[in-house]
């Protein structure tokens, strides 16, 4: 155990790992660990799902590092348990998804209009690289609140709180976003 109660930084952690010290996963929950119960928690809602989860996501952690050296460690550990969360999300809610392994718009689906069919045009490491032009063309505010709502799952209450915003100008700004978003789209051959 790392001596003096502070957290450590991330490389140490990743040291940890790959030294396979059981310090690890104790840093790693110090660090990180509200963080990953808060972004599952935005996804299931359930508590027992969410231990669930963050213990899943604890266990894959462990048998990626190593191999793996994720940097930033917060995105990757955010990325793991988001994609743990939505999965049992899913599997829940009993929905059958399109198994495809990259991106997909599923978590932004409101930003699209209700009869597209964005899955069957456009390959997912293609549609990867079109959202990481267009959130590159946003500005910081506006990228904080699309990765906040629709990365993190929070809420616009949250959202418009840590931005000294009210909620009704964040709803303005995300309505802006899915208008341009489309734009966008359009733009980029994939929606019509």
């Amino acid at each position: 155990m790392i001596e003096g109660g502070d957290t450590v930084d991330d490389e140490k952690i990743i040291e940890l790992f790959f030294a396979r010290s059981e310090d690890a996963l104790t840093e790693l929950d110090k660090k990180y660990g509200a963080l990953m119960r808060r972004v599952s928690k935005n996804v299931l809602k359930d508590d027992e799902d969410v231990k669930e989860c963050v213990n899943d996501a604890y266990l894959g952690i462990w048998r990626a590092i190593p191999p793996e050296r994720p940097s930033p460690l917060s995105a990757y550990v955010c990325r793991v348990i988001r994609n743990i969360s939505l999965n049992r999300h899913r599997k829940n809610t009993a929905l059958q998804r399109d198994g495809r392994k990259n991106v997909s718009l599923e978590e932004i689906a409101d930003f699209l209009p209700d009869d597209s069919d964005v899955f069957e045009k456009v390959a997912g490491s293609e549609l990867t690289d079109i959202l990481n032009r267009y959130l590159s063309t946003l500005d910081r505010t506006n990228l904080y609140i699309f990765m906040r709502k629709y990365w993190y799952f929070d809420n616009v209450s949250d959202i418009a709180s840590r931005l000294g915003m009210t909620e009704a100008a964040v709803y303005l700004r995300l309505d802006r976003m899915k208008k341009s978003l489309y734009k966008y789209l359009v733009k980029q051959g994939v929606m019509k």
